[in-house]
């Protein structure tokens, strides 16, 4: 019986331990991945976070931005660069218009942020959308990293 245990556990192990190679080695394709959060369709799942001003995104905001800094993007971009296992996939703040990834620190989950400058009636902000990769749920990951880059980034 002990040894069917031993086998069984490592057996387990051998799995998860190919299953956090394939996510981290999972490659960004710019055309999967780089969405603009103005025309996007929510995904439905409670795994994505979408902030923008009231009125700029085809799909509802779960924050209505209202202040932003003077120079939004890019303090979101200064905010995002900061923070661990970031990257940009494609676009960039020159452009208005940019997708990063950040992967969790056990196995590398990927999670994408693509952000887009937008002119409001009262001035420059963004709109902003969070979402991962894979499974079904984040416990609430997405949004907290969104509420604290635009925290960072000066937004109210």
């Amino acid at each position: 019986m002990r040894r069917w245990l031993v086998r069984g556990v490592g057996l387990l192990l051998v799995l998860v331990s190919a299953c956090g190679l394939m996510v981290r080695g999972s490659e960004h394709d710019p055309a999967v991945w780089h969405i603009d959060p103005l025309v996007t369709e929510r995904t439905g799942k409670p795994n994505d976070y979408l902030a923008a001003p009231e009125g700029t995104t085809a799909a509802a905001p779960d924050r209505v931005l209202t202040r932003a800094p003077a120079d939004p993007l890019g303090a979101f971009d200064r905010a995002a660069r900061a923070a661990p296992r970031v990257e940009v996939v494609a676009g960039g703040p020159a452009e208005g218009f940019v997708t990063y990834v950040q992967r969790s620190a056990l196995i590398g989950f990927p999670d994408y942020v693509s952000v887009h400058a937008v002119e409001t009636p009262s001035g420059p902000s963004l709109a902003v959308w969070s979402r991962s990769r894979y499974g079904y749920s984040d416990l609430g990951v997405n949004k907290a990293r969104i509420e604290g880059w635009l925290a960072e980034a000066g937004f109210e």
